[in-house]
């Protein structure tokens, strides 16, 4: 991940944000986070959800190269139909992210992909989510795991795998 972009104060002072887009833009490290991202969880997931924003942009490639559909857990409002929500915690304040439950069929099995473990809020809520819908968590995975910020703690044994810790 030696593509990767940090900034100091953004989108607040006092956060350090570790930008992955640049790892994005790159085909070939593209390609390499994608197979790293799944590999540990082939054939044990019915569709691949995405968290907004850029976890929309794993989940997909995945979802194409496993073979499944893709579930996008969206920010509040953003969702037309029955959607239901749940709120959580960021570094730097809180949100809300929703899902519509009938986007899949009962007991489907997701694997959630998101581009960053941090606290682990936004994936805590896509959790909450994905089981208060009916389908199971498999697993998640993410590209980039910041361990000080105890994220992986909060989640507890949930099949957590990170392609780079930091």
């Amino acid at each position: 991940m030696s593509r990767m972009a940090t900034y100091q104060d953004f989108p607040e002072p006092d956060i350090l944000f570790r930008d992955l887009t640049p790892v994005f833009a790159d085909g070939p490290s593209f390609r390499a986070v994608i197979d790293d991202m799944i590999e540990p969880f082939i054939g044990q997931f019915d569709a691949i959800a995405g968290l907004e924003a850029r976890g929309f942009l794993l989940a997909a490639a995945a979802a194409i190269d496993a073979g499944v559909g893709v579930l996008p857990i969206r920010k509040a409002g953003k969702l037309p139909g029955q959607v239901i929500a749940e709120s959580y915690q960021l570094e730097y304040g809180t949100a809300t992210f929703e899902v519509n439950p009938n986007s899949l069929p009962p007991d489907s099995k997701v694997l959630l992909m998101d581009d960053v473990l941090a606290t682990g809020g936004t994936i805590g809520a896509s959790i909450a989510l994905v089981e208060r819908a009916g389908w199971e968590v498999v697993g998640i995975s993410v590209a980039l795991e910041i361990a000080a910020l105890g994220g992986r703690e909060r989640l507890g044994d949930r099949g957590i795998h990170s392609v780079v810790i930091l």
